[in-house]
């Protein structure tokens, strides 16, 4: 049985127009630990909390406030609290004095801790939803060039991209308490927009040895004045000092808005223990491709600043994320056709000769015209040949009574089986809707041979046979869902292909019913064009005084080598020097694509510390082409200032094979100062590698030479040069 009891009076009485809207909370704290009670007070404002003890207390702290604020967070808040000294504590049956509760803390304590709702949608660029996502909310805040992030709440999209995250958030507290629980880092976006402003100011030096922590001592120098030097990092104790400070510093450093606008102190006041409605970021995962692969991370500067109570937010995901993909082609009647749509992620019609691309020539059927580049015009980045593994994607288009499908080509005159292996095997992934971590299965699909055919399943003839539930509600698929195929360049030689799609059933084990799919809402057979275009690594016909290994591929395509350099005339040869930087700097190189797929080509000079020079686009630079008939390739006036580019070649289509060239530049313009330099010349190939998005197919070679490093000897008048010890005299 308890001993000793204590009970604790409150009185609301002397708020104006009393409501008792909500219960208080009494925390009482004794060596011992802490007690809580919720108080429900009266019409009037009145009402009390019991509390028994074991043994009398040595000393009580009470502390009165919020009802949904837990005892942890009572200990944090700057609430209402009194210190009973234990002589008040000595009956075994204490009644306290009365604890006032004022205006101020009533009002407050109704708004310090709330319940914030936040929902959304995650999609994909395309508008199609993000299933299976985890979606993390933070509260952002930032002190100069550091920010501090902490997690308040996270959600999964369900199978249409949607979330909702429910949290309290609680403000008011003791700046000690809010330090606590926040970790810190140093943030680049944040510093890069700090740098310019401060650059109006070059007598401004930060110190240099601030780290990742938050620290006064980057202003040690602007300080000096205040007798404010600390190498340590902020703390709760430097509290009272940031906003004694903030003033001074405002006086030397520059007037900067964009600063204020940003909230970045000192420019901005800083009080976020007070902050009453989060400051807020998202960061997204999903575990589709692999385990948490980020697919939306927003930065400092995406915070969302004193969101409402109820949130709305979209969420773009990046091109990582998983979609489920939304199709509204045609529908397929008869349950069973196919529109083929991309290519390595392309639309099909910007692909010559396919369903929807413009109309082109024969020659260009197959090529890809990107970024709207008009077939039959001169562009670096039209035409471009595909190369390596190349996947191809369907529609929604339903594949019902398709039980395996095949691949064939057409060889000039009839359709016939892929080559061997030209037909890669791959695997789809799905998602389990109905559990709470959403977890994933890798379906393989292997290309066999049935009745003398390569054949896969058709992703509808394992759902039919799988034993999975209703598509959407037990499972959707996120990996491959369209993929008909990925297809190995290599198998096929260079130049235009034609493929299509045709359908199996399988009784017995053996395929019957073959049929050419139709596209959809069509009577017409499915039908794919594409030129490919690949390269052999080592070419056993690429020149050996091109020197492989090191930067230089031994392939020719493309190739690249710089013939000869010759400054005022003299050659230079590599590792060579010249006295200085006189006359023209004169390159002999070589860039070339014997398949005619050249896209651009780049020279430029490096040296120093981080530095180049980019030969092409000097004032006084030109290129001329060395061999009869060869494309010249440079046109400064392309509005690239820094590539030779296959373009204004007088041709339908860039069909650039390059060729030997001479760049001819005032050494002065290429050589700035005195330094040993490396000639650095680049070629590339428009093709698109496995899917890829840039230029992969490339070649470079590098030159060294020395330009006014090595001064010739002078002699003073008089002086004999010294013999070495054991030479002859004569």
């Amino acid at each position: 049985m308890a001993k000793y009891s204590i009970e604790i009076p409150l009185d609301a009485s002397a708020i104006e127009d009393f409501k008792p809207e909500a219960p208080v909370k009494v925390v009482v704290q004794t060596t011992d630990g802490t007690q809580s009670r919720t108080v429900e007070l009266s019409a009037k404002g009145l009402g009390s909390a019991g509390f028994t003890f074991d043994d009398v207390p040595k000393g009580l702290r009470v502390l009165v406030g919020p009802h949904d604020a837990s005892d942890e967070e009572m200990l944090g808040l700057q609430t209402l609290s009194v210190d009973i000294s234990s002589r008040l504590l000595t009956k075994r049956e204490a009644r306290l004095p009365v604890i006032i509760i004022p205006p101020y803390y009533w009002w407050w304590w109704l708004r310090w801790c709330r319940t914030f709702v936040i929902r959304g949608r995650v999609i994909c660029a395309d508008g199609s939803p993000v299933p299976g996502a985890k979606v993390c909310a933070f509260d952002v805040d930032w002190w100069f060039f550091w920010w501090s992030t902490q997690q308040i709440g996270c959600a999964y999209t369900d199978a249409n991209g949607v979330f909702e995250i429910r949290f309290r958030w609680c403000c008011y507290w003791w700046p000690w308490w809010w330090w606590r629980h926040r970790a810190w880092e140093f943030n680049p976006l944040l510093a890069e927009k700090i740098s310019p402003v401060l650059g109006r100011a070059p007598d401004i030096r930060l110190n240099p040895s601030a780290g990742h922590q938050p620290t006064l001592a980057v202003f040690d120098e602007l300080l000096a004045e205040t007798g404010v030097r600390t190498t340590k990092a902020l703390a709760p104790h430097a509290v009272a000092n940031i906003e004694r400070l903030r003033e001074g510093l405002l006086a030397k450093l520059p007037v900067a808005p964009e600063l204020e606008r940003l909230r970045i102190w000192p420019w901005w006041p800083w009080y976020p223990w007070r902050d009453c409605a989060p400051d807020v970021i998202f960061r997204v995962t999903q575990d589709c491709q692999s385990p948490g692969t980020v697919i939306v991370s927003e930065n400092v500067f995406q915070t969302r600043w004193d969101i409402p109570t109820s949130l709305d937010v979209t969420l773009v995901a990046n091109e990582k994320a998983c979609c489920r993909r939304i199709c509204d082609d045609p529908p397929c009647i008869d349950g069973e056709c196919m529109v083929i749509t991309q290519v390595c992620n392309i639309a099909i019609d910007e692909i010559g000769g396919n369903l929807g691309a413009p109309a082109v020539v024969p020659a260009l059927e197959g090529y890809v015209f990107p970024n709207g580049v008009t077939p039959g015009t001169a562009a670096y980045n039209g035409d471009r040949p595909l190369a390596g593994t190349v996947t191809v994607e369907k529609n929604s288009g339903a594949m019902l009574n398709v039980d395996y499908y095949e691949i064939e080509t057409f060889d000039g005159v009839n359709w016939v089986p892929l080559p061997a292996g030209a037909a890669l095997n791959f695997s789809r992934r799905y998602m389990h809707m109905l559990s709470a971590t959403f977890p994933t299965t890798d379906v393989p699909f292997d290309f066999t041979n049935i009745s003398g055919h390569n054949v896969v399943q058709s992703k509808e003839f394992f759902e039919a046979n799988s034993g999975l539930a209703v598509w959407g509600f037990d499972y959707i698929w996120l990996v491959n869902e369209f993929l008909v195929v990925p297809l190995d360049s290599t198998k096929f030689g260079d130049g235009q292909h034609r493929f299509r799609v045709v359908g199996w059933q399988i009784s017995g084990g053996s395929l019957t019913n073959r049929r050419v799919l139709p596209i959809c809402a069509t009577n017409d057979d499915n039908n794919l064009i594409l030129f490919f275009d690949n390269r052999v690594v080592p070419n056993p016909g690429h020149p050996a005084s091109h020197n492989c290994g090191g930067v230089h591929i031994c392939t020719s395509e493309p190739d690249t080598h710089i013939t000869q350099v010759r400054i005022n005339g003299q050659p230079v040869e590599p590792c060579g020097t010249v006295d200085a930087a006189a006359g023209n700097l004169e390159v002999d190189f070589l860039v070339t694509d014997p398949d005619g797929h050249l896209a651009v080509y780049s020279l430029v000079a490096l040296y120093g510390l981080n530095l180049s020079v980019n030969l092409l686009d000097r004032p006084g630079a030109s290129v001329v082409a060395l061999l009869p008939g060869t494309q010249t390739g440079w046109n400064p006036g392309d509005g690239s200032g820094t590539y030779g580019v296959a373009l204004s070649q007088g041709a339908t289509q860039p069909h650039w094979q390059g060729g030997r060239y001479r760049l001819t530049v005032p050494a002065a313009q290429a050589f700035p100062e005195p330094c040993c330099y490396q000639l650095q010349l680049r070629g590339w190939k428009r093709n698109i590698v496995s899917c890829g998005g840039g230029f992969d197919f490339n070649n470079t070679t590098q030159l060294t030479l020395g330009v006014g490093v090595c001064p010739p000897p002078q002699l003073k008048p008089g002086l004999v040069e010294a013999i070495p010890i054991g030479a002859a005299h004569i």
